[in-house]
Order: C-alpha cells, then structure tokens, then sequence
C-alpha cells in the first residue's frame, strides 16, 4: 500500500509538472526544464553520497574499532537480504541516524556518537534496520526521481517569472504570478508526502527486518526527545538533507503535516505498537497500520 501511495504521488507530480509546463513554458520550456533538472539530480545522484557525508564529516569506522555494530549490521543486512552497507560515523551529541548510497550495492549508514551512547542494543538494531530498509527499498532513487520533477517545476516558475510565461496561452500577469507561487509549492507538497510515505513504509519494513518493532519503537521515542534538545549544527546549516535523518534533526515541530518531511513520532510508535501486537498474535491481520 505504502509502494503503491509512493507511485501515485509521483503520478500526481509529473502530472502537475506537465500542466505547468504547457501553462508557463510551452511544451519547449518544458522539455528544458526537465532537461536541466534531470542533470543536476543525475550528478546529484550518483555524488550524493560522498556529499551528505562530507556534510557531516562523517568517518568510516572499521571491524576492528567497533566490531559489536559492525556484527549487528552484518546480521540485519543478512535478513534484509542486501549487501553489507559501510558503515560511518558522525561526532555529534545530537542522536540520529541516516542511509545514503543511489542504490543497495552502494548503501552506506552514518549513526551518530549520541546515538550510539543514548541507546541500547535492541533499540540501535531497530535503527539500522530502518536504514537498511531505506536502502532496499531504493529510497535515494525514488526521492531522486521526485526532486528531478519538482526542480523542473521550480524552473518552470522562474522562467515564467523571467520571461513572462508562455505567451500563446495568454496569461495575464497575475495568472503567470500565482502560477509561479502555487506550482512550486504544490511541488514541495508532494515530495514531502512521498518523503513521509517512505518513513512509514522503512519503519514497517525495518521492523520486520529487526523482529522486534518495540525496538524501533523504543528508539524513535528517545531520538524524537533529545533531537529536541540538543542541536545538530550542521544539520541546521543543510536543511535540504533533513528529510535523511530517521528523526528530523531541525529544531521545528515534528507536526504530521503537509509541510513536514517526516511523520509524527507519536504516530510512528503507534503503528509500531499495531504492528507488534499483529506480530505476536500471529495473526496476519489484513488492516494493516500502515494503511
């Protein structure tokens, strides 16, 4: 259900991306916007990795420092069936945790030094298995095809804004004005919604990578109260990696709605708790919290 809201979003996106661009554009202004989109996000794409983790001066760390973490990776990548991701970590108090890498052969994870001093073993599990899940279910790609779209929108707008919009279709100034305002932020309503959507669908499927979705439950309750208190500068200074992070690192309120990028923690935890109980009682239950 979670993949299938995932593809319809994308649908809605390149739908609204089409009428903007005949609208503003023309169908040449709309070929060149997504041109120039699909580039950046193309090098985005394959360099994100190195980027976001020089972001965060993330370091690699070896078996040999932390062969604990390094086994429990080994044995969620086993279940999760996906090769062993490298692992990074981030000097930073601030628990928190991210996956990158554009597709599973390439997958990386960064925990952060809170969190690992924060949290226990079965709770760090429930982390990593969330990050995996990311990873297997080729999240960057997805998120990639979504800002490639939504960019060429935001193009889209800043030639009409320019140039005046598509003079064939006779937009008056005020039509090309709002035109230039909504487009985009519909855009970025959609991608947040197919950002929250993925959340949700790495929490299921990181429960069931970990066996133990109180685990993750667990974690994402002292994450979500100590990102609260304690600042992730760097995170602060890069807001468009934020959506990243299994928790949002931003000191804003993690509301569940159109303009967040995660989903709220209390309804996380809620579905976890569904989802656990449905696990114990071994019953498949076909109303899935997940929806």
């Amino acid at each position: 259900m979670n993949m299938m809201r995932t593809f319809l979003l994308i649908a809605a996106l390149t739908a609204l991306f089409g009428v903007v661009g005949l609208a503003i554009g023309g169908e040449q202004g709309m070929i060149i916007a997504l041109g120039f989109a699909l580039m950046m996000n193309l090098f985005a794409y394959w360099n994100s990795d190195k980027m976001v983790l020089a972001i965060y001066r993330a370091r690699p760390i070896t078996k040999k420092e932390s062969p604990e973490l390094f086994v429990l990776i080994e044995k969620l990548a086993h279940n999760a069936e996906i090769p062993i991701p490298k692992a990074y970590i981030i000097d930073n108090d601030q628990p928190n945790a991210f996956a990158t890498g554009r597709n599973p052969e390439h997958g990386a994870v960064a925990v952060t030094t809170g969190l690992l001093n924060s949290l226990n073993e079965r709770e760090i599990a429930g982390v990593l298995a969330h990050e995996l899940a990311h990873i297997r279910n080729r999240d960057t790609l997805t998120m990639t095809v979504t800002a490639t779209i939504a960019g060429a929108i935001s193009m889209l707008a800043n030639f009409a804004m320019f140039f005046g919009g598509n003079r064939e279709r006779n937009m008056g100034p005020i039509a090309i004005l709002l035109m230039a305002i909504l487009a985009p932020l519909a855009a970025m309503l959609v991608q947040m919604a197919i950002s929250r959507t993925r959340e949700y669908a790495a929490d299921k499927d990181g429960a069931e990578i970990s066996g133990d979705p109180m685990g993750l439950a667990s974690a994402l309750a002292k994450i979500s109260k100590k990102a609260e208190l304690i600042d992730n500068i760097a995170a602060e200074n890069n807001p468009a990696t934020a959506h990243m992070f299994i928790i949002n690192p931003l000191h804003l309120r993690s509301m569940d709605n159109l303009f967040a990028t995660h989903p709220n923690t209390e309804n996380r935890i809620s579905k976890l708790q569904l989802f656990a109980k449905e696990i114990n009682s071994g019953k498949n239950n076909s109303k899935s919290p997940w929806g």
